[in-house]
């Protein structure tokens, strides 16, 4: 959910509950005040009543009361206190029952006491606290429309500059020669400082990239060069033939050393290319067909070894580095082919959905969380510890899950599409 829905969805929850605790309160505060208000014109009006009978020595006529209602009981020697309540009010002449407030008190006449209840109608007021409560509820709701209405737009506008860096930040890439443009218009102080933060990091990274770019290249050159010298040097010395037994198993033993150097420059520069995303040439590829000539490159070792492979291969079509894919499928052969037991098997199964490749090994689980670690290899391994960990950073930046599980006798490497 959006930020501007998030704020909008909050204020107008706030704004309600105050309006209907405010409305609540306003409601009970004027019925409190009507109420008050009736109860001191009743209190005139039974001044009035005592005054009236302190002066004639009778009890008035109901007619006397323009719009109340009173009504006298005789009561003796008890004695009452005034009190005020609300009670039904019937209009003369009708049988509609309404809201009444009424006052309860005690006059003497002649030494006798009488229980006065003088009651006057409410409609009034309960007409006066329906009209408030409507116009408060009308002015609620057009508080709420405007708010929305000031939020689409109002915010909108604010918010612009935020979703035009957004989109050039998803728009960068550090090997382009794209930038982070300057947003005109920016109000908002905050915005005016994440885009000059943004501009800074977006121009750090580019010069990081092509400094890395350039020592990428520089090494691979400048340590590629010695090696190949060596290796030459070693070549003319191993053809030496008054070379005795013990010099040639050493020369062959630095021979071999030199070879694993290579392997583990090319390896690591590899690495630094894929972890910073300097290989970006991508195609359309059929992964069935690259399968088989995998396959086929891979026939005359897996033959050497009495490996059987069987291959069950659906067709998918995926756009990925045709560079990267070779690798990635050479690095899986070679595991399955390397792990492997003499007369043991191999199956790779293509899906829609996943690559599956499954080698017999040694009948106990690998531990999953360290097999694509750097350098995790076994005491036997010729290799450089450095293929799985190659080629589960290769579907990392594909967005593939390249993930590990033992199913006896199969030791499974398992990409996930």
């Amino acid at each position: 959910m959006k930020l501007t829905q998030l704020y909008n969805r909050a204020s107008i929850i706030i704004t309600l509950s105050i309006l209907l605790v405010a409305g609540i309160v306003y409601y009970i505060a004027i019925g409190y005040i009507s109420n008050k208000q009736l109860d001191k014109d009743l209190t005139e009006e039974m001044e009035e009543l005592s005054a009236y009978i302190n002066h004639k020595q009778q009890l008035p006529k109901p007619i006397d009361f323009d719009e109340d209602q009173a009504s006298f009981t005789s009561i003796g020697q008890q004695k009452i206190k005034r009190r005020f309540v609300d009670t039904p009010f019937i209009e003369p002449g009708t049988s509609k029952a309404e809201a009444g407030r009424a006052v309860v008190d005690m006059v003497s006449l002649r030494g006798v006491n009488y229980k006065v209840v003088i009651a006057e109608s409410k409609e009034t007021t309960e007409n006066l606290v329906q009209l408030i409560s409507i116009i408060t509820a009308v002015l609620g709701v057009l508080l709420i429309v405007a708010l929305i209405i000031t939020n689409r737009f109002l915010l909108a506008g604010l918010w612009r500059p935020f979703y035009l860096l957004l989109g050039q930040i998803r728009a960068f890439q550090v090997a382009g020669n794209n930038t982070i443009d300057t947003v005109g218009n920016i109000r908002a102080d905050e915005f005016k400082e994440l885009e000059t933060a943004i501009r800074t990091m977006a121009n750090k990274a580019a010069d990081d990239y092509q400094s890395l770019k350039m020592f990428t290249e520089n090494a691979s050159h400048e340590m590629m060069t010695p090696i190949a010298v060596i290796t030459s040097k070693l070549d003319n010395l191993i053809q030496d033939e008054s070379l005795n037994e013990a010099q040639f198993e050493q020369l062959q033993d630095l021979y071999t050393a030199t070879g694993k150097i290579t392997k583990l420059n090319q390896a690591l520069l590899l690495l630094v290319k894929i972890d910073n995303h300097l290989i970006s040439d991508v195609a359309e590829i059929e992964l069935k067909t690259t399968i088989k000539q995998k396959c086929r490159q891979f026939a005359e070792i897996i033959q050497a070894k009495g490996i059987q492979l069987h291959a069950e291969l659906q067709e998918k079509k995926f756009k990925f580095s045709p560079y990267l894919l070779e690798i990635l499928l050479d690095n899986l052969f070679s595991n399955a082919v390397r792990h492997n037991l003499p007369g043991g098997e191999i199956q790779v199964l293509l899906t829609e959905t996943n690559l599956v490749f499954s080698n017999t090994g040694k009948p106990e689980p690998l531990d999953s969380e360290k097999v694509f670690e750097r350098f995790q290899k076994g005491k036997a391994s010729e290799g450089t510890g450095l293929g799985l960990t190659i080629a589960r950073n290769i579907c990392n930046n594909y967005g593939l899950q390249l993930h590990y599980h033992y199913a006896a006798p199969f030791h499974q490497f398992i990409i996930t599409f």
